[in-house]
């Protein structure tokens, strides 16, 4: 924010020195970037962060000044006079689209002679970079800078039915901008039309159809206010970053779009004449009132570290324009002004009376009560989930949410339908947020290949985004590994990943369908019914089209679902005294049969005396055990915790094995 010496004596006397300004100024929030002496002038660069756009304006920058040096603040009191005409006869509005457009306010100037501006104003606007038009568009840009309130004058011949709609774009439609470009617009965007066609894009520029001339007559001032999020997106997708769009991104002013609007009208009427039509059409409803808020004053104390009387504190707060509704020896209860949208909490009042008292005036050794915070569950649960996964010999990844259309297109089981697109893109070439992990990690396998890294053991925690319906993003976060092991050594990995979150919590195997995988080395992972995520291998044709030389095996996983399952606080386990039995079972299985499923029915059977169960080995042969069967080999462990078990105890347990094994499976015991 580009902030005039001159233009700021309008409204606080500046008898302080300039380093003086710049050094408080930034201590108490507007970093001080450089100050350059542009004529007669000093102009000085302001960073303003994005929760004070209050001060971009002039007048924002003097309140801080006045504050901060308890000087008064002069701010005018535009009072343009109105004829006899009324504006409702002369203009209509209408607002289609609430949502994009909470208010909307116009006034009609007539007979306004368009010309130069004073010498002053030219003055005024170069030193702050904006140059001169002519004095009616001058003065919507002069109200701009001095108030941070955006204004656009419209040329009221030039509208047709001399109204005004505030809608969303229809399909296809197009917008000639004050820079002579053609736009395309897209239906979500918010514009002003006429009875015909788009003359503006609201909050961002006005149209060459609408614009101000030497030959305007009469004019249509708009003030208005529209949604940050809109102006935004409308912004950034046409690539038109303007001075309104900037300020109506952060949002402005609710109580000042009447006051600029009076201002504009009173600076037209004085430099280029005409009258003005008495009234203002005002669309929209009354500005809801701030909410109260509770300052402690034992707060200040407890969190600053210094003491400050009590006094002194609700001087700060009401200079500040918070409205006192409440004070005892204990506590102050304010009402933030209009401008301050930011201060909504307690901490917020502690943080404003420390950066007007003075961040200097607070010892660097001042005492301040401090307890340890409490972690979350989820972040020790992320400890535990990052140990176990670098054990395993992984590093941690991280790659960019925006990919480009190929990897946008590779989204696994988690969803179908076309990614959500970036506009403007992210980054080059990269358009779309991504759905799946995988690809990104698969590429920076990929990457490390081409430079002969080795060993590529890559692990991910990150956000992916999956479109649903009316247009809005489900957004999930995912545990994803690419690997160069096999694919039961990944197997292995997310078995010790649940093993130590949840003791005792498995998951079942699932079907899924995943472009790259090749279908015998591929799985669902699930949990009573749910899918929480699928371990696979790259098939040739994934190989293929992640342009990988070697074999890479993937794991995704639901993070959220993982966590959910996590058991916070260890228990202790006493081991059994008590000897194990070791059983080896061989079964014949028809080959569609999963080891997962034999694992499941060997579990439920044995009950608590299974220890432990073992896959060994898969024997297949056409001639001794026939077409389509295969023979699993497994080692099943058991023991108990309370005796020995005997071999009839050990028996009887296999022996409902093997039952189940039979009458679930149909396996055969050889």
């Amino acid at each position: 924010m580009l902030v005039s010496w001159n233009w700021l004596k309008q409204y606080v006397t500046l008898d302080m020195p300039l380093a003086e300004l710049e050094n408080r100024l930034m201590m108490s929030g507007l970093n001080h970037e450089a100050s350059r002496k542009v004529g007669d002038d000093t102009v000085i660069d302001l960073e303003v962060t994005s929760n004070r756009p209050d001060c971009l304006g002039h007048i924002g920058v003097a309140r801080e000044i006045a504050v901060l040096w308890r000087r008064t603040l002069n701010v005018p009191d535009p009072r343009p006079a109105g004829d006899s005409a009324s504006v409702a006869d002369l203009a209509r509005v209408r607002i289609d689209c609430p949502d994009l457009c909470s208010r909307y306010t116009a006034r009609v100037v007539r007979g306004v002679q368009v010309g130069p501006s004073p010498e002053w104003l030219e003055r005024h606007l170069n030193a702050v970079g904006v140059g001169s038009i002519n004095n009616v568009v001058d003065v919507t840009n002069y109200v701009l800078m001095e108030c941070g309130q955006p204004l656009h004058a419209f040329d009221l011949e030039k509208l047709a039915g001399r109204q005004i709609d505030v809608r969303t774009a229809r399909p296809g439609e197009t917008f000639s901008g004050i820079d002579h470009r053609q736009y395309h617009l897209e239906p979500k965007m918010c514009v002003i039309a006429d009875a015909h066609r788009a003359v503006a894009l609201a909050g961002v520029m006005g149209g060459a159809d609408t614009e101000v001339s030497p030959q305007t007559a009469d004019l249509l001032i708009e003030s208005a206010c529209f949604d940050p999020v809109s102006v935004r997106t409308t912004a950034r997708a046409l690539s038109m970053h303007t001075a309104s769009s900037y300020r109506f991104e952060r949002g402005v002013d609710p109580e000042a779009i009447d006051w600029a609007s009076r201002r504009c009208c009173e600076m037209i009427l004085d430099l280029a004449g005409g009258t003005l039509a008495s009234g203002c059409v005002d669309v929209g409803p009354p500005v809801p009132a701030a909410s109260p808020i509770t300052l402690r004053l034992a707060q200040v104390a407890r969190i600053l570290g210094i003491t400050i009387a009590p006094q002194a504190i609700r001087e700060i707060l009401a200079a500040l324009g918070l409205k006192e509704t409440h004070a005892d020896a204990s506590c102050v209860q304010v009402v933030p002004p209009s401008w301050r949208r930011d201060l909504t909490r307690e901490i917020d009042l502690v943080e404003e009376v420390a950066r007007i008292h003075g961040y200097e005036e607070i010892p660097e050794d001042a005492r301040v009560p401090m307890t340890a915070s409490h972690r979350r569950s989820k972040d020790r649960a992320l400890d535990r989930i990052r140990h176990v996964v670098t054990a395993a010999g992984f590093h941690e990844a991280m790659t960019a949410s925006a990919v480009d259309e190929q990897l946008a297109s590779i989204a696994g089981p988690w969803s179908s339908a076309e990614a959500v697109r970036c506009t403007p893109p992210v980054l080059r070439g990269s358009d779309r947020l991504r759905q799946s992990l995988v690809p990104s990690l698969l590429a920076a396998r990929r990457s490390n290949e081409t430079l002969a890294n080795d060993p590529i053991e890559l692990f991910e925690i990150a956000h992916v985004y999956w479109p649903q319906q009316k247009d809005t993003v489900r957004e999930e976060e995912m545990l994803a590994l690419c690997s160069g092991r096999e694919f039961f050594a990944a197997k292995g990995v997310v078995e010790s990943l649940t093993e130590t979150l949840s003791p005792g919590w498995r998951l079942d195997t699932a079907p899924i369908q995943h472009g790259l995988l090749e279908s015998q080395h591929a799985t669902g992972l699930a949990h009573r019914g749910t899918l929480v995520g699928y371990i696979g291998q790259l098939s040739a044709a994934g190989l293929e089209r992640m342009n990988l030389r070697r074999p890479a095996t993937v794991v995704e996983l639901r993070l959220a679902l993982l966590l959910e399952a996590a058991v916070e606080v260890k228990r202790f386990a006493p081991l059994s005294p008590y000897p194990a039995v070791v059983r080896d079972r061989n079964f014949l299985f028809e080959e569609q049969v999963r080891w997962a499923d034999v694992e499941r029915v060997v579990r439920d059977a044995a009950g608590t005396l299974l220890e432990n169960i073992v896959f060994q080995e898969t024997y297949r042969d056409e001639e001794r055990i026939g077409r389509g069967t295969k023979s699993l080999l497994f080692r099943v462990t058991l023991r108990s915790h309370t005796e020995t078990l005997t071999r009839e105890q050990a028996d009887a347990a296999c022996a409902r094995v093997d039952e189940q094994l039979q009458s679930q499976l149909g396996g055969q015991l050889r």
